[in-house]
């Protein structure tokens, strides 16, 4: 296992002792994030760890999903988001994809859309189709800009709704990957996969880059919505734990059980916090996070985290408290 700095869970509180370079808006150097949890998921649930931030859902708000690729069911269902949609008085948003399948053209997309059923639960927009636009990021690493849809102008506040789950080229799939790669049009996910090579040409051969520039698009939505007077706010919802992502039509089945839903002002503290919960399970029969690990590792995929705190994007260091009676 590649040395990982791993962080000491408690369902009630859990703190960690990673240190913060830098300072953002919501956490100054030596103070940890807090980070809300439930062990049910159901749309009850959602709505409630939604109220326990205490952060109102103000003006045109962007509720950001994963369709999911025609085939995969493990995406957030109509049934469990809806209701947490409509009491926020959001609209369901995603973008077109860079690789052949059910979401890569706006038509196909629009299809798997309906067919998913997200249209019966609340309004959708794809971002993307009418066009792209460029938001600055802060870091310049790789990328020097990030390539979104001109929709995401029309919004005030977003709601980044993440399946965490595994991801067969970044690793891990959470808040983090749902707010860059996510929010990213076809040509900005071109361009976050290529580390800032190419916006129309599937490089990918530079896995730290493409990564560290995850980061930097994350870190980019971010700071796009906590500018003149909008906000963002962070769900993760671990159920259907496969090692693949939303985006594979034909994805391995879970090895996970479902562990509940975990919200955050801080996309850095999140990601962290659920992944240690996968990290520091306990595995029994049916219910184990080997392969899910061997994944992550494989892919480095906490360096995504690692340099997100590096940059400013947040915290790796949480405290967990509890919404369950």
């Amino acid at each position: 296992m590649k040395k990982l700095l791993l962080l000491t869970f408690a369902v009630a509180i859990a703190m960690v002792g990673c240190k913060q370079k830098t300072e953002t808006a919501e956490v100054k150097e030596n103070d940890s994030a807090t980070v809300y949890m439930t062990t049910e998921i159901t749309p009850e649930a959602l709505v409630k760890i939604y109220e326990a931030l205490g952060v109102k859902a103000e003006g045109r708000v962007a509720v950001k999903i994963s369709s999911g690729e025609g085939g995969n069911m493990h995406y957030l269902q109509p049934a469990l988001i809806g209701e947490f949609v409509k009491t926020v008085g959001g609209t369901l948003v995603e973008c077109n994809t860079a690789y052949p399948g059910t979401r890569m053209d706006t038509e196909s997309h629009w299809k798997t859309i309906r067919e998913h059923g997200f249209l019966d639960v609340a309004p959708f927009d794809l971002m993307d189709e009418e066009g792209t636009m460029q938001i600055p990021v802060a870091d310049t690493t790789h990328i020097k800009y990030d390539i979104v849809g001109t929709h995401l102008a029309n919004y005030d506040f977003m709601v980044n709704l993440a399946h965490f789950k595994g991801h067969a080229m970044g690793g891990y799939g959470g808040v983090l990957k749902n707010q860059s790669i996510g929010v990213a049009s076809t040509a900005g996910k071109y361009y976050i996969h290529s580390a800032g090579r190419s916006s129309s040409e599937w490089l990918d051969d530079d896995q730290d880059g493409f990564l560290e520039s995850m980061a930097a698009a994350a870190q980019g939505v971010h700071n796009y919505f906590k500018a003149e007077g909008r906000n963002i706010i962070y769900i993760n919802v671990m159920n259907n734990i496969s090692i693949d992502c939303d985006c594979d039509g034909n994805p391995h089945a879970p090895e996970l059980k479902d562990m509940g839903i975990l919200a955050s002002t801080d996309p850095v503290a999140l990601d962290q916090a659920s992944l240690d919960l996968v990290y520091n399970h306990k595995n029994a029969e049916g219910d184990d996070n080997t392969a899910l690990i061997k994944r992550v590792e494989e892919k480095h995929g906490l360096h995504t985290i690692e340099h997100a705190e590096k940059i400013g994007l947040g915290t790796r260091k949480y405290k967990i408290v509890s919404i369950d009676k």
